[in-house]
């Protein structure tokens, strides 16, 4: 994204048209003979009020005479073409979409066969009926006109263009069907089969996992047809979940040749040259803390007693030094935008060499790292900052258990051992406790959730499904990854670097109208009026915190609130309270944090605003795309995790548990059960003796005779009916008394992680077009329903990794 000769660039000044470009300075950075921007080509289409052809636009901007612009005036318009801006119609005239009823957006698709676009400027979506959606794919990027309102008072639109096809393949079960040959995606969300003809079937048996290059995309007149490139194996071959997740949300896992080979070189030493002209920390007794399954260790930290308060450095891995812009590792990097992490298994973001090798803080070897050294008042405010490029020799690797042991006193052996590094590791524990109590005085939410892991056994078969325990012993690293976050975003914002900032946005205004109507129903008030503060949840959270339907309360509360994202744009964080906050502590594992490094690294360089790499546009194409590789690794690895929990409950049907309603819908409850912690749906059909409406405000569903409601957070008694592996989805009946039989505080309590509200069930989510707004169910089962074995549980948390917001 960095200055380039690439035609699709921009203006120079003059031309026939009228005004002067005001991006003009912009382009001229970026291009050598640059041509006019794509805002100026837009206005000057508005101000025509009607289409015009390439040469007509290259004329009227004075470029038709000059070979070398006239190109790049083509390829500029091919591109806004392909992102939608422009539509080219039949006559050859450009038209910008904005002018005519038209909307460009991404499709959603439903597992019923109809869909919905999601207009890229916001507001309202557009319903595509099922045979509109015969042209086109869940994830395609389409230009729409809306054609009326429905009966349900939804816009209504016509397919106009498809501008950019999400899928060149797709992974699912291979069928024969007296003799015909398709591919049903293992997407819920693509319906649609791909024919296959016998010449192109390699050989895939009935039943079989496969994956199939598409050769022609689905049009108004035939669905799509396709080839099978890969016979992956049978549904049940150890591993064949990740397997189907890595490629069904399309994770990129190959090693381009190209980044290979610029790798080939790297050694597992740093050499002695790069290590000159950086800040020597190797006498700083720098440790790393980690989960003990943990393969990367991109953070390691000192703390030590001071005259008025602590002074901290948190050292991170100096992945910057090794992936240069606009490299081939760069590129791919930007394009996995994320490491993910299954059960027992990792997609990295970056080689190996890099992620478990150079980039890693292994313990005493020599690593470069780029780090902050934090000055911490008694208060547990940061006073001074500085952020300086260091070599480092990381003095331990300790695991949170042990740390907890040596915080505890529980291991004189272990103690003895470490007995050097003892009185940091107090230091560091006392200082958590004061930024804890920080914490809760500037208002951040702690909203309590169950985590769990997968324990597996011989061949992958599941043994059980168990919480995680955390200890303080996390929540201390939680706490400097934190401050070093804030310290990161607040050096960009003094100095006006285009960055990306990890933001969080207060709730909307009708998920705020909602909660205050459910609130109504208890006698409690939410504070704040129309933009209530992190620190009026929190003294909410407070009233409720002894009361036995807290639960249900906390979780109506998480669910308004927004997901975090990443923009150039820094609005603060919400769930964290804080004015300002960025990714800066994982850059092994975030592009997003590798992005903040090279800032900080152009700042400690002597760099401008104006000399550095990236434009403000530039980020937020960045933050636009880490956002959605990060929710692409949620999916992923939530759909493995569904699929894990539906084999392991496969030998369990007909058996009886005790849970909690973790959601209601329109169609039923979905159940998560106590002790194995898998999720199901009871349906509306087995509610027995009565029939059930919807309450969308209260979270329930409430009986028209009997005035008997199920409720969130209600405790129930389930039998397992029925499970589903092919769809990953389990059915539950209620027992005999199907009664609720209390709330959820009347079970056991399991330890809990704090979250800082940003990182709420995507699912929960997407409810605006897979369910409540248009009443239609979100994937699952028929009727309606998000996917089995979902809550909290992500099965990655044995990976070690640290979660900042």
């Amino acid at each position: 994204m960095s200055k380039s000769s690439s035609r699709d660039s921009q203006p120079p000044a003059g031309g026939r048209s009228k005004g002067r470009d005001p991006h003009a300075e912009r382009e001229s950075l970026r291009y050598e003979r640059p041509i006019p921007s794509r805002e100026f080509i837009l206005d000057y289409l508005k101000e025509r009020g009607k289409p015009a052809t390439r040469e007509r636009i290259a004329e009227d901007l004075g470029l038709l005479e000059d070979e070398e612009l006239f190109e790049a005036v083509r390829r500029r318009l091919r591109a806004m073409e392909r992102d939608g801006q422009v539509i080219y119609n039949r006559r050859g005239g450009y038209v910008p979409v904005d002018m005519s009823d038209l909307v460009r957006g991404r499709v959603i698709g439903h597992r019923d066969g109809f869909g919905f676009v999601v207009p890229d400027t916001g507001g309202e979506d557009v319903f595509l009926n099922n045979r509109e959606m015969g042209s086109v794919l869940h994830g395609d990027r389409v230009v729409v006109s809306v054609t009326g309102v429905d009966r349900r008072g939804r816009r209504e639109g016509a397919l106009v263009e498809v501008i950019e096809r999400a899928h060149k393949a797709l992974v699912g079960h291979f069928r024969l069907d007296r003799g015909i040959g398709f591919v049903e995606p293992d997407n819920p969300r693509i319906p649609q089969s791909v024919l296959v003809h016998p010449e192109d079937q390699m050989g895939a048996k009935d039943g079989q996992i496969v994956m199939v290059e598409i050769v022609e995309q689905p049009s108004r007149h035939r669905g799509a047809i396709g080839r099978v490139t890969e016979v992956m194996g049978d549904q049940m071959d150890p591993g064949m979940e990740i397997d189907i997740a890595i490629r069904a949300h399309e994770i990129p896992q190959e090693w381009p040749a190209e980044v290979d080979e610029e790798i080939a070189d790297l050694r597992p030493e740093v050499p002695e040259a790069a290590k000159e002209g950086r800040v020597d920390l190797r006498d700083v007794p720098l440790v790393t803390i980690d989960g003990a399954d943990a393969r990367d260790f991109d953070d390691a930290v000192f703390c030590k007693r001071t005259q008025s308060g602590w002074k901290v450095v948190v050292a991170i891995a100096d992945v910057s030094h090794y992936v240069k812009p606009e490299t081939a590792l760069d590129q791919e990097a930007y394009q996995r935008g994320n490491s993910v992490y299954f059960p027992e298994r990792v997609i990295p973001m970056l080689p190996e060499i890099l992620s478990n090798g150079l980039c890693s803080i292994n313990p005493e070897v020599d690593r470069l790292c780029m780090a902050v050294e934090l000055f911490v008042n008694e208060d547990g405010e940061v006073h001074r900052a500085k952020f300086l490029e260091g070599v480092m020799r990381s003095h331990a690797r300790f695991t949170y258990d042990q740390v907890q042991l040596l915080l505890d006193g529980a291991d004189p052996i272990l103690a003895q051992q470490y007995k050097k590094l003892l009185p940091q590791l107090r230091e560091l524990h006392a200082l958590y406790k004061v930024l804890n109590e920080r914490r809760r005085e500037r208002g951040a939410l702690e909203l309590e959730t169950t985590e769990t892991r997968i324990v597996f056994g011989e061949n992958r078969k599941i043994e059980a499904i168990v919480p995680v325990h955390r200890h303080d012993s996390h929540k201390i690293i939680e706490e400097c990854m934190l401050l070093a976050n804030q310290a990161a975003a607040r050096f960009l914002l003094k100095r006006k670097l285009p960055a990306l900032y990890r933001i969080h946005d207060g709730p909307a205004a009708d998920k705020l109208e909602d909660l205050r109507k459910f609130l109504g129903e208890f006698g409690l008030h939410l504070r704040g009026g129309a933009e209530p503060q992190p620190a009026d949840f929190l003294e909410l959270l407070d009233v409720v915190r002894e009361r036995p339907d807290s639960h249900l309360i906390q979780t109506v509360l998480m669910r308004s609130l927004k997901q975090a994202v990443y923009s150039p744009d820094n609005i603060g964080h919400f769930g964290l309270a804080y004015e300002e906050y960025a990714h800066f502590t994982s850059p092994i594992r975030r592009y997003p944090d590798l992005l903040v490094h090279r800032a900080i690294r152009h700042a400690l360089r002597g760099g401008t605003p104006a000399d550095f790499d990236y434009s403000t546009e530039d980020m937020i194409v960045f933050g636009d795309h880490c956002s959605s590789t990060e929710r692409r690794a949620d999916e992923a690895t939530r759909d493995a995790v569904d699929w894990l929990k539906c084999e392991f409950m496969m030998d369990k049907v007909g058996e009886t548990y005790t849970g909690t309603v973790k959601a209601v819908t329109s169609f039923g409850l979905f159940v998560e059960l106590d002790e194995v912690y898998v999720e199901g749906l009871v349906h509306i059909t087995a509610l027995r003796s009565d029939f059930y409406h919807f309450d969308a405000v209260g979270h329930r569903l409430m009986g028209d005779r009997t005035g008997r409601s199920y409720r969130l957070a209600d405790r129930v008694r389930v039998k397992v009916m029925r499970v589903d592996l092919d769809q990953k989805k389990i059915d539950f009946d209620l027992s005999d008394d199907d009664s609720p039989i209390g709330s959820r505080d009347d079970s056991p309590r399991e330890p809990r992680a704090r979250r800082d509200g940003a990182g709420k069930d995507r699912q929960e989510q997407g409810k605006s077009r897979d369910g409540k707004r248009h009443g239609k169910p979100a994937s699952g089962h028929k009727g309606g329903g998000r996917k089995s074995g979902g809550g909290t549980s992500s099965g990655k948390k044995n990976t070690g990794r640290k979660k900042h917001g």
